[in-house]
């Protein structure tokens, strides 16, 4: 063993150490070595390899051993532990301690009858307390909640023997945890009266009642030795184990409640903590951190008790005790008048307990509120006062998100309850008014530089993290879903709160005009002291997030409250457009300042929310359109350039006035945009510049009637639009280019991606919109379109090219295909149909990675094909109905065959999406019943067409359930699922007699091989559903028939198998069947492995 774990040890010889221990660990006898190894030597290696000798043969191969030695094994090793369990390292111990209740595990109570006894004996002796406890949480861990290794009837034979033992459990410990309290109180130095002991007044009488448990609890803490600690530690952790599993009831007791309080109170005793590091020593400070630890374990006990959502009504008044001594707690914590006191409190408190009294603070709230606020004497407002400091004190910024998140919570419950009682509107939002303003004036504080820069200067504003956010956007964003909910349960007063703040910081930026200079290079901004830099720094930050915070709220002022908040509303836009007037007359994006790496972004950042608050609120009064006149100067940065074409896209689509054409600024983009020498915008502006024009031209104006739409020279200059815009496009078209001057292949790319990147949008923005818009829309497009389709065989070997294509194309059948009309559809798909042979697909899924994205494309354009037809022609299914079998066809016979035995998980999600539209929408072509058949002939014989790709597409369904994508599997049983609910498939008669038995019968097979765990509740389902159809053959031909076909079991295994599998019809008692059918054959087969050859089965 130490050779095998030394470092000069080559890996060719681990390997050989490796396959004589495993051979001997096989061995018939090979523990009474292991017995002797563990009562000789201090090894740690070779103790922990003859233990796990011990582990192997109790839970792979115990069956197959003789019952004398059983015995001995039972009897041995708790007196090896008893003897050595003192000087074992405690990893060995722990182990040890494993595998005994790995026997119980087996064995008790028939052949190990003191199992569990031994266990309260240990517990009960002082000198093995610990050991015992050891035992005692182990075994809740094992036998609770035990693996997939035990039958189901043996495991809730041990939860019910465990369950009888639960009372005498939890007196035992309430029991060590109450002496060692006592026994160190009264030892307990008393302190000198603390100067703030006097002010537990109101607000605790109001959360205890009883004066008696407030005097319990304001006990001065006792000091414990090491040992006493460690005794507790044990036993709270005990505590915390068994509450995650046994149920609330009585065998819980007031007494034990209280105790675990009393300790919850060491992590937040500070004084202790202080006197552990005045005196100075290590041990000291390890003693105090210990005591933190003990607090954390009270914690983690109340938790598990707060996190069980179904209450008892016996035990209400035990929750309602808790939830009062752990505001005690609270109170405790954040208990002082002077805010710096109550954040180095916090900081002084360990970092873990802090977090467990959040966890505690977030379950109150999420799952027992509700509960207990129709409890007159809970003060639910006091409450929230502690929290409210508790929130605003914290030490770290994670906390504090933390807290925020508990507040969502708690405001999500609010709008929930008003939402469903009306009625009590005012009464509710009386009651919490007061906390919710202080609440919204707190959280405003703490996003503004004014009052709290030292913390925002801390947070990261350059690293961007999984959401690609950084930590200071994170900070402000959660910060403003506060400030948004309260503003929906209070708009009034948050509007009133948040502008006055707006309006100051606007005024410092509207001020800077008179500090502007001019200088040889251009415009100055003349501030240069390093305070007012300073100064001016904090206000514009505050000011951008201030707008960010109003663009939040736009929501809250349109729709039905439109009219009501109209003036507020007005209001705030009026100053936003004076604004933006402001900074693009005198263009501070472009002035010299004294410190440009601070000031110059700030001053753009204030630009660019000012646009983005534009496009987030629908400006109803038409006349604030104005600023567009001075918004696009073309000489700016890429961020305040796309933020005004934001705000552009915002006008055309959202307000669309119908002066915008012909306002001077809008000709002017548009003649640019139009006029080829022009410099391109860069594309990401081109894009929304070009889809605003667009809109412009397309959408109806609002308020008007048709005959005032002015449609024909709308779209006379939306055709001008389009065919400049593709000008160079139109012009690749194959006979339109001259042999001889050729362009080079990248500049031709470069055409096709800007070309296509702004059609694409424009059409795509279009689809959702009136008819009118998308015929004048799809007029603009034809020729573009044409010379798509004609230059798609010319790039086919092109894949970036092609890609893009197929992109255009998905979007014109997604938006335009009623346009497209019938015969041009047609020669579409045939195109692409002739394109894409067998070679053409080999080479995208097999080159492409396993994205195959022109396969993706061409696929997802084939689901809308199939899937509404009816909107091309009246009769749904008769426009496309020719190409069905050529799309099957392409499906079954050129891309499966590719990609079955691949991974591509892209392709073949799409590929069964289009297989599942197919069915769906034309159910059809495949059954032809009309529903006069269907009632003179009964459901059962339905004529059936197309039978052989019927079958084909099903048996592709059966083998994906055969393959390790878990997202497939659970994709493909929903459009089984949704096939059945819309259309009975389980009731055709081409599935009942030819394929249930298949699908069901690997379903069982993927649940035995544990390879889709996480899908056991959906595969339990489906096969309920499947069996359902014929529940009489699925008992008594498919159920014998499947156990018949299970190899690793015998036949009076598969007897018993058969017996407990229950002849229930509703879907509980039927999936619990499955679930226990699965788990006993897994559990007969790992008995039968493990049973030593020749073994002779009775």
């Amino acid at each position: 063993m130490t050779e095998f774990f030394h470092d000069c040890t080559t890996n060719e010889r681990k390997r050989e150490i490796e396959e004589l221990l495993n051979n001997f660990a096989q061995q018939i006898g090979a523990w009474r070595f292991c017995l002797y190894f563990l009562s000789s030597t201090r090894n740690d290696y070779v103790m922990m390899y003859s233990l796990t000798v011990f582990e192997n043969l109790i839970n792979k191969m115990w069956l197959g051993v003789p019952s004398q030695d059983k015995m001995e094994i039972r009897s041995c090793l708790p007196k090896l532990l008893l003897a050595h369990h003192k000087t074992l390292p405690y990893f060995i111990r722990n182990k040890l301690c494993k595998v005994i209740v790995d026997i119980g595990r087996q064995d008790w109570p028939m052949f190990y009858h003191d199992f569990f006894t031994n266990i309260l004996q240990l517990i009960q002796s002082p000198v093995t307390t610990p050991l015992g406890l050891i035992m005692l949480k182990t075994t809740s861990e094992e036998l609770a909640c035990p693996r997939e290794d035990l039958s189901v009837a043996r495991k809730e034979e041990l939860r019910k023997l465990l369950l009888d033992q639960v009372q005498t459990v939890l007196g035992l410990l309430t029991g060590i945890l109450e002496t060692v309290w006592d026994k160190h109180s009264v030892t307990a130095a008393t302190p000198p009266p603390s100067p703030t002991s006097g002010e537990s007044g109101d607000l605790l009488s109001n959360l205890l009642q009883s004066p008696s448990s407030a005097k319990l609890l304001n006990q001065p803490i006792p000091i414990l030795d090491a040992e006493s600690e460690y005794i507790c530690s044990l036993a709270l952790e005990c505590l915390a184990h068994l509450f995650s599993w046994i149920p609330l009831s009585a065998s819980i007791t007031p007494s034990l409640l209280t105790t675990i309080f009393h300790f919850a109170r060491f992590g937040c005793d500070i004084r202790a903590r202080k006197m552990a590091s005045v005196n100075g020593s290590s041990q000291n400070c390890v003693l105090g951190q210990e005591r933190g630890r003990l607090g954390v374990l009270a914690m983690s006990c109340i938790n598990e008790l707060m996190s069980k959502n179904c209450v008892p009504m016996e035990f209400e008044e035990y929750l309602l005790r808790m939830f009062q001594q752990t505001f005690y707690l609270l109170q405790k914590i954040t208990k002082d008048n002077n805010a710096h006191t109550v954040k180095s409190r916090l900081e002084e408190l360990d970092e873990s307990y802090i977090e467990k009294f959040t966890d505690f603070l977030r379950l109150f709230v999420s799952v027992h509120l509700r509960r207990i606020e129709s409890y007159s004497q809970f003060p639910v407002v006091e409450f929230l006062t502690l929290l409210f400091k508790y929130t605003f004190h914290q030490p770290t910024h994670e906390g504090y998100f933390s807290c925020l998140d508990i507040w969502t919570l708690f405001l999500d419950y609010l709008t929930s309850k008003i939402k469903s009682r009306l009625g009590d509107k005012e009464a509710v939002l009386n009651r919490y008014e007061d906390a919710l303003v202080l609440l919204l004036t707190e959280v405003l504080n703490r996003i503004q530089f004014r009052y709290n820069q030292a913390q925002l200067e801390e947070l990261d504003d350059e690293t961007l993290d999984d959401d690609q956010q950084t930590e200071w956007q994170r900070y402000l964003r959660q910060s403003l879903e506060v400030v948004a909910k309260v503003m929906e349960l209070l708009p009034t007063h948050a509007f009133s709160t948040l502008f006055p703040v707006l309006q100051d910081n606007l005024e410092v930026y509207l001020g800077l005009q008179q500090f502007i200079v001019t200088s040889g290079s251009g415009h100055r901004l003349n501030i240069t002291a390093e305070n007012d830099c300073r100064r001016l720094h904090c206000s514009l930050r505050d000011l951008s997030s201030l707008l960010q915070a109003v663009g939040r709220l736009a929501e809250y002022f349109i729709g039905d409250v439109f009219a009501a908040r109209f003036n507020d509303a007005l209001t705030v836009v009026e100053r936003l457009v004076k604004v933006t007037l402001y900074g693009s007359q005198i263009k501070l994006y472009n002035i010299e300042t004294a410190v440009p790496s601070v000031l110059k972004p700030d001053l753009i950042d204030v630009l660019v929310k000012v646009n983005l608050y534009g496009s987030q609120i629908k400006l109803y009064n038409i006349e604030t359109a104005v600023p567009l006149q001075v918004l696009f100067p073309l000489q700016v940065q890429d961020k305040l350039l796309l933020s005004a074409c934001h705000l552009l896209v915002s006008l055309a689509t959202t307000v669309r006035p119908v002066f915008l054409i012909s306002i001077p600024a809008v000709q002017k983009v548009f003649n640019r945009i139009t006029d080829a020498s022009a410099q391109r915008l860069v594309d990401k502006a081109q894009v929304l510049v070009c889809r605003a024009l667009s809109n412009i031209l397309l959408l109806p104006w609002p308020n008007l009637p048709e005959n005032e739409q002015q449609w024909p020279v709308r779209s006379i200059n939306h055709a001008s639009l389009i065919s400049a815009l593709s000008r160079d496009y139109r012009n690749l078209k194959p006979n339109a280019v001259a042999p001889h001057r050729k362009m080079p292949l990248d500049d031709t790319k470069v055409i096709i991606h800007q070309s296509l990147s702004v059609l694409e949008d424009i059409v795509e923005n279009i689809s959702g919109e009136s008819t009118k818009s998308r015929q004048i829309c799809y007029q603009s497009l034809q020729e573009s379109v044409q010379v798509s389709l004609a230059l798609f065989p010319a790039f086919i070997h092109q894949s970036d090219v092609t890609d893009e294509m197929l992109s255009f194309f998905l979007t014109l059948f997604r938006g335009l295909r009623v346009q497209m009309g019938v015969p041009f559809t047609e020669q579409i798909i045939q195109t692409f149909l002739n394109m894409f042979t067998r070679e053409q697909l080999a080479e995208s899924i097999l080159h492409e990675g396993s994205t195959g994205c022109r396969v993706v494309k061409f696929l997802k354009i084939l689901q809308v094909v199939v899937q509404e037809p009816g909107q091309v022609v009246q009769e749904p299914g008769q426009v496309f109905k020719p190409f069905l079998p050529s799309i099957i066809s392409l499906c079954m016979e050129q891309v499966y065959p590719i990609i079955a035995e691949r991974p591509s998980p892209d392709v073949k999600a799409e590929l069964f999406e289009l297989l599942f539209r197919t069915l769906h929408h034309n159910w059809r072509y495949f059954f032809k019943s009309t529903v006069l058949a269907s009632v003179q002939r009964g459901i059962a014989e339905e004529q059936m067409e197309n039978e052989p790709q019927f079958s084909a597409i099903m048996q592709a369904f059966e083998q994906s359930f055969l393959q390790p994508d878990i997202h497939l599997f659970k994709q493909n049983l929903f459009y089984l699922e949704t096939l059945n609910i819309n259309q009975k498939l389980y009731h055709k008669k081409i599935f009942r007699t030819t394929m249930p038995f298949q699908f069901v019968n690997v379903l069982l097979q993927v649940l035995v091989h544990k390879s889709h765990d996480l899908l056991q509740e959906e595969i339990g389902i489906a096969i309920y559903n499947m069996a359902s159809v014929d529940f009489d053959g699925f008992f008594a031909a498919f159920l014998p028939e499947f156990l018949t076909s299970c190899d690793g079991v015998d036949a009076n295994q598969k007897n018993v198998l058969g017996q407990n599998f229950k002849m229930d019809w509703d879907l509980p008692s039927f999936t619990q069947n499955v679930h226990r059918l699965v788990n006993d054959l897994r559990y007969y087969r790992l008995c039968n492995d493990s049973l030593p050859p020749g073994t002779v089965k009775l």
